[in-house]
């Protein structure tokens, strides 16, 4: 799809065509793209949540309704708090008591606790059917639409129960970020200056050059931005579906990041955390001798541009530190961690030590010596 207002992206598995990622500046072609999976006798069920759902879940629903038999829509209540079995069971009912078959589909409409939750369900709903996904937040736009990691928390444990299911479609709808509040916006640029991080030093500068453009949602700045992130992460995806490898760079920031979200009880946003575990990441980095202090200084200033903290209150070390040997990236009790060599160039790493990530972690706690 060519043009100024449009994009379109194909991503592949194993070399064939999977799914399509189309940017637009509206809802304008949601219907086309949708028809082209060849559900003209088939039933969707939109999956939303309260704060979205009044806003953009009519006119989806209609743009729907051109190409299919019917269009159903079930809400889940908003926040991270409820991505967990027991909204995935609701649905569960809701598809069977409404006759869902394994040729109707699901719509993900929201952002990325719907997305995930909704492509969970899919993935194992009739040992799995079809979904949409319609990321509604700068997050899910960049992040996790893309590269089918589905999943739900498990007390609190983020992301513990999962699949892999790709999406048959990704439409987003770049103007629906002007009803963003500022810290969710702000949430979504962590994954952004993630990208630019681990693959693309001359992206990330794009960025801070752009800084005020992109803070305003200047849309002809916002399609590139994504388009390039998206870009980033497709070809990562392409590589390594099922994060057996390279896929584990993207992980960057989130060791240390989800820690804090799960201690904070997800009072800071996912972004909000990343951005604070990046923080610290680029410390250990430095601190190896891999990459150069100036570096860390840029990735505080990209942080602080977009209204990211670089330092996270109120927790300790050792609290954070045990946190980390619950995540989902322990291998044979070792982390897998991922390093820069320098802006541009991440890298995993298993021999990360205690002592390095303890003095990583005190230099993102506030009141701590940097």
């Amino acid at each position: 799809m060519a043009g100024e207002t449009y994009r379109s992206l194909p991503v592949k598995r194993d070399g064939e065509f999977c799914y399509s990622i189309v940017l637009g500046q509206d809802f304008g072609k949601l219907s086309a793209e949708a028809q082209t999976l060849g559900i003209e006798n088939r039933k969707i069920c939109i999956v939303t949540d309260g704060r979205v759902g009044p806003l953009y879940g009519e006119e989806v629903r209609r743009e729907l309704l051109k190409v299919c038999k019917d269009v159903f829509v079930y809400t889940v209540e908003a926040g991270e708090e409820h991505k967990t079995l027991d909204t995935v069971r609701g649905l569960y009912e809701y598809l069977i008591v409404n006759h869902f078959d394994r040729k109707d589909l699901l719509a993900a409409l929201g952002g990325g606790v719907v997305g995930d939750l909704t492509g969970f369900a899919a993935a194992t709903y009739l040992r799995g059917i079809g979904f949409i996904q319609i990321p509604t937040t700068l997050l899910s736009q960049v992040d996790s639409s893309i590269g089918g990691k589905t999943g739900v928390d498990f007390d609190h444990y983020k992301n513990m129960v999962g699949a892999f299911h790709m999406p048959r479609l990704v439409y987003m709808n770049v103007s629906v970020l002007k009803t963003l509040s500022e810290r969710q916006f702000a949430s979504g640029m962590a994954e952004i200056l993630k990208h630019g991080l681990i693959k693309d030093d001359a992206y990330y500068r794009w960025m801070l050059e752009h800084e005020q453009e992109i803070r305003d949602r200047d849309y002809k700045v916002l399609l590139p931005l994504i388009e390039k992130s998206c870009r980033i992460k497709r070809a990562v995806v392409e590589q390594d579906p099922t994060e057996q490898g390279e896929r584990a760079l993207l992980n960057f920031g989130h060791t240390i990041g989800h820690a804090v979200e799960k201690l904070k009880n997800f009072r800071l946003l996912h972004g909000e955390c990343v951005a604070v575990g990046a923080v610290a990441a680029a410390v250990l980095s430095v601190n190896r001798g891999l990459m150069k202090a100036e570096d860390l200084g840029r990735i505080r200033q990209g942080c602080r541009a977009f209204g990211l903290p670089v330092s996270v209150e109120g927790l300790s070390a050792p609290e954070i530190m045990e946190a980390t040997r619950s995540d989902k990236k322990m291998e044979a009790g070792s982390i897998r961690f991922v390093l820069l060599r320098r802006i541009g160039e991440a890298f995993t790493d298993r021999s990360v030590t205690e002592e390095e990530l303890l003095a990583a972690i005190r230099a993102v706690l506030e009141g701590a010596e940097v």
